[in-house]
């Protein structure tokens, strides 16, 4: 009872808990499927009701709630829109500069924030209280433990629809300024189709798994397909920054149980779960899933600390040096680094490990080769030469690890689409590669 009555004495309409937003304040929202829409949308009405300027906002993996609200251009003069990894939710704001990057390494947001920001108000959805006076952070936690400490104001959007996930994810009614509640439907994101290259890249890399690995995957038809082809494999584990649908099939079938992990043995250890309703369904108080903070997750020597730890990436261009750039595309930032480099390094350091980058060979229907020379000037480099360990496409895969530039170059020129390897053989001798 006593819980409850905390509980209704912070309980506010969303218009009167952004009231306490002033203007200069720098707000953290939620990640994903936490963004509130409820208070984005009476934060943004104020802002257009001229009553707010000079905002910050802060999120990561932005959703169409903030790319309609608080991000929309007609309210770039008062808030400044700032993201750790863009989405197709604001590429476009992105290529006109009417919002900005922030480069890091997602395990590195919580320390920063503690180090580097003065946060004034956090805004995120929760999960409903239970009988003790907890909540949960529900799917998405890769820094809301820690801006939900950190900030000056805690406002919280209760959703019912949002999965009660256990792990390092619980929030006290007492910790907590202000509720809203808003029961609305979840946004679900479905996983894209993998096409016939995408199933063969899978086919291969699925092969370079080991029964009883622990395994990372990313999103996308590559990461997908080779989920499918795992089908046959016993005693996975998973240590990801992503859960996915792709996953609950596997764990369904018996494929992925976490048996054989060293830490966190028979539980599933992730920072967000992006998927459909059955997805969020089967999390839901699942007490095999362990949602844990980017600061842990994605922590090199924390991935390492699984034998066997198989992480697989996609990129989205490779020169011949080797550098991976996984994040930037026409001239313009297209997503994030995330943890893909953690994840790179943090395998390779695990026993048995594996890190593995993939992607189809060409680009734009077959007109572009995703291998080039030498990145663009001005290009990312998401995964700098040294790091890169497995490469894979539809043409096969090489390891580059403990290969001179020469054996570099022409490893990596066998994964192009024969169209392109005689010009890219060309550049390489004008660089002296070969």
């Amino acid at each position: 009872m006593r819980v409850h009555s905390q509980y209704l004495r912070r309980l506010s309409s969303a218009q009167d808990a952004v009231a306490r937003i002033r203007s200069g304040d720098t707000v953290v929202l939620g990640t994903s499927i936490a963004e509130p829409p409820a208070l984005l949308t009476a934060l943004a009405n104020r802002a257009r009701a001229g009553d707010l300027s000079g905002l910050k906002v802060f999120c990561c993996l932005p959703t169409q709630h903030s790319a309609r609200t608080v991000f929309s251009p007609d309210l770039s003069d008062c808030i400044e829109s700032n993201s750790w990894f863009v989405t197709e939710a604001d590429r476009s704001r992105h290529k006109v500069g009417l919002t900005y990057y922030v480069p890091t390494h997602v395990h590195q947001i919580p320390r920063l924030m503690q180090e580097n920001m003065s946060i004034d108000v956090m805004l995120t959805t929760v999960s409903p209280m239970d009988r003790y006076g907890y909540f949960t952070f529900g799917a998405s936690n890769n820094y809301s433990g820690t801006a939900a400490r950190a900030c000056r104001t805690l406002i919280i959007e209760v959703n019912e629809n949002m999965p009660r996930v256990l792990g390092d994810n619980l929030l006290h009614i007492s910790e907590v300024d202000l509720v809203v509640e808003n029961h609305v439907p979840l946004q679900e994101f479905q996983s894209p189709q993998p096409g016939p290259t995408e199933e063969t890249i899978g086919r291969s890399i699925a092969a370079m798994i080991p029964d009883g690995a622990t395994i990372a995957l990313g999103i996308g038809g590559i990461t997908n397909a080779t989920g499918n082809f795992l089908k046959a494999h016993r005693d996975l584990g998973i240590h990801s920054g992503v859960f996915t649908s792709t996953m609950v099939d596997l764990i369904q079938q018996g494929v992925i149980n976490g048996k054989k992990k060293n830490i966190h043995t028979r539980k599933h250890v992730f920072i967000v779960a992006q998927g459909d309703r059955r997805m969020y369904d089967f999390i839901h108080d699942n007490p095999s899933m362990e949602i844990r903070p980017a600061s842990y997750v994605e922590n090199p020597d924390v991935i390492a600390g699984n034998d066997n730890m198989i992480a697989v990436n996609t990129i989205l261009e490779l020169d011949l040096t080797g550098q991976c750039n996984a994040e930037y595309m026409s001239g313009s930032q297209f997503s994030g680094t995330g943890g893909q480099l953690d994840f790179v390094r943090g395998a390779f350091n695990s026993r048995g490990g594996k890190s593995i980058q993939a992607f189809t060979s060409t680009a734009r229907k077959g007109t572009a080769s995703r291998i080039v020379p030498l990145l663009r000037s001005g290009t990312a480099v998401s995964i700098p030469r040294m790091d890169v360990q497995y490469l894979v496409t539809e043409f096969g895969s090489v390891n580059l690890k403990g290969k001179s530039t020469r054996e570099r170059a022409l490893g990596i020129i066998s994964l192009a689409h024969p169209d392109f390897r005689e010009r890219l053989l060309k550049a390489a001798e004008d660089m002296y590669l070969i």
